[in-house]
């Protein structure tokens, strides 16, 4: 459970920032907005296989004062949810328990290959690809999520 959090009734705190996960067998990618919640950074790559990626995780929440997790989830091309898409379910429920923080699902459908284009114009040799991926697709997830708030904010606007 995450100790240092801040409380949010403290007027002076700056607003949380939202993590944004692509989450693979392997890694998980990460992104965290700014401040604003405008835009999102890279935040790393965390390795799954590591029995303490859990613990990375942390603190990374930690050390960037998220207030709220957006989980990408798979799914099919026709909106369907598969094996992939559940253990992304299922791995949302943990980190919600486990961290006490909003967690989001997030269509993520084609990010990981909009993250591939954007790495290939950049003519990025497929070694180096491969080691930032995750991270361009969590950023992908995350700033798709933050432009939908940002539109809905703007049309409830009177």
């Amino acid at each position: 459970m995450c100790s240092k959090r801040r409380e949010r009734s403290d007027p002076f705190s700056p607003p949380s920032r939202i993590m944004g996960l692509d989450v693979g067998k392997k890694r998980i990618g990460v992104a965290v907005s700014d401040h604003l919640g405008w835009t999102a950074q890279g935040a790393g790559v965390i390795d799954r296989t590591r029995p303490d990626w859990m613990q990375r995780l942390e603190e990374l929440i930690e050390e960037n004062g998220v207030g709220a997790i957006v989980v990408g989830l798979p799914r099919n091309m026709d909106g369907s949810v598969g094996p992939r898409g559940k253990a992304c379910q299922d791995l949302a429920r943990r980190l919600e328990d486990r961290f006490s923080l909003p967690v989001i699902l997030w269509d993520e459908r084609l990010s990981t290959v909009a993250a591939e284009r954007t790495l290939l114009s950049a003519d990025m040799s497929r070694i180096k690809r491969r080691k930032v991926i995750d991270q361009i697709a969590a950023c992908w997830i995350l700033q798709g999520y933050l432009d939908a708030q940002r539109r809905k904010q703007n049309d409830e606007k009177p």
